[in-house]
């Protein structure tokens, strides 16, 4: 027999100013949003797929605020946070924006790795001051989906748990590692102490083109790649405190791509090349995947 989910009856709210939406207040406001969440242990989830896999992962929500059509569709992971129903209008009032998604989660917020975790790994994406969130998003997406073990983020990069990384990301900054890092100076020493490899994507007179630095790996090499900031890239201190300096070569008058661009192609290029474990399950994906 079925058993019925007990979830607290919605509680209704049409005015914008109610203290109780307050988790909710301009959501576009990154500087605000950053202040907020941190002082209150707080981060939002938009839309189902994103509340779900936040639950999932074990992140406790602290509330709800839905359009009626969301209530049906997630009552089975409302728990007993109360569940504030909102029109369209008082969630577009309240959050500053049009929330298509009619469904907004604010969850406890929750440090889960710290860089020590992360030196155990075999494959690090590290971010040096990257500060769109939206990059951010997207690096832990590509790490995420391409097998790499986690990110590791300096001191000044963007909050992956900001409402637009998580969106981005899809959720995988719920289950890929993530850490900031202890010091921003010490960082790469430390990885190279911890035995990666690592590899400064850059634009440098002195730089391997991408391919022969992955051709030049150990088959058991640990490897860290150096990702930097939007524009000026990465730093000359981690440039040169790296094992290697590659990039990815151009054509067209072009001289480099978008940071989260550049992420996916040397996370495929320099991804661990050891056999799968399964290698049955493995060919069996390949097949799936031909054309």
């Amino acid at each position: 027999m079925r058993q019925t989910v007990a979830v607290p009856d919605p509680i209704d709210i049409d005015e914008p100013n109610d203290s109780r939406l307050a988790d909710y207040v301009a959501l576009r406001d990154s500087s605000l949003r950053r202040h907020l969440e941190s002082e209150q242990g707080l981060f939002i989830a938009e839309g189902e797929k994103v509340i779900r896999r936040a639950i999932a992962a074990g992140y406790r929500p602290r509330s709800f605020m839905l359009a009626a059509r969301w209530l049906s569709s997630l009552r089975d992971v409302v728990g007993d946070a109360p569940v504030y129903r909102v029109s369209e209008e008082t969630a577009e009032s309240v959050s500053g924006f049009h929330v298509h998604r009619g469904a907004l989660a604010s969850l406890h917020r929750e440090t889960r790795h710290t860089m020590a975790d992360l030196l155990t790994a075999r494959r690090l994406m590290v971010c040096e001051d990257i500060v769109d969130h939206t990059n951010v998003g997207a690096i832990l997406r590509n790490a995420a989906g391409l097998g790499w073990d986690g990110v590791l983020l300096s001191p000044r990069c963007a909050d992956p748990l900001y409402r637009r990384a998580i969106k981005t990301s899809m959720g995988a900054v719920f289950s890929l590692p993530w850490a900031r890092a202890d010091d921003w100076g010490s960082a790469v020493p430390t990885l190279r102490a911890s035995g990666f490899t690592v590899i400064a994507l850059a634009l440098s007179e002195h730089a391997v083109e991408l391919d022969a630095a992955a051709a030049a790996l150990a088959p058991d090499a640990k490897v860290a790649v150096l990702l930097g900031t939007e524009g000026a890239g990465l730093s000359t201190r981690w440039i040169e405190q790296a094992d290697v300096v590659a990039q990815i070569p151009m054509r067209a008058g072009i001289d480099s791509l978008n940071v989260a661009a550049a992420s996916a192609i040397a996370g495929y290029v320099l991804r661990d090349g050891r056999v799968p474990r399964d290698p049955i399950a493995s060919k069996r994906q390949t097949t799936r995947l031909a054309p």
